[in-house]
């Protein structure tokens, strides 16, 4: 996997520039990653979906569908499309520093 340096960490990512790492993820990376992707501000609902798809993922072993977030998570599908524009289940995966859900474009 090729290495980059994000927010003067190096970091291993995939040929998509997803995280292939969980570990070299912290919140520091995320707030860079979500600069990178257009969300200059990480609010607290932004958080709740990242810890909740970052604890999932532990859990589970891969990271959640849109469908499970709205669904396990509690989290309600306009809000992710509100807080993740455009592609929320790529975007906020990206930004958890976690694969794309299966299936996902």
């Amino acid at each position: 996997m090729p290495v980059t340096t994000i927010a003067d960490k190096e970091v291993h990512i995939d040929e998509e520039g997803f995280l292939t790492e969980f570990d070299e993820w912290d919140r520091d990376l995320a707030i860079a990653l979500a600069s990178n992707i257009g969300i200059d501000d990480l609010t607290d609902e932004h958080w709740e979906v990242i810890d909740f798809l970052r604890s999932d993922y532990q859990e589970q072993g891969e990271t959640a569908t849109l469908r499970r977030v709205s669904t396990i998570g509690g989290i309600p599908t306009k809000s992710l499309f509100t807080l993740f524009p455009k592609k929320p289940a790529r975007k906020m995966s990206y930004v958890s520093g976690l694969q794309k859900p299966a299936g996902c474009i």
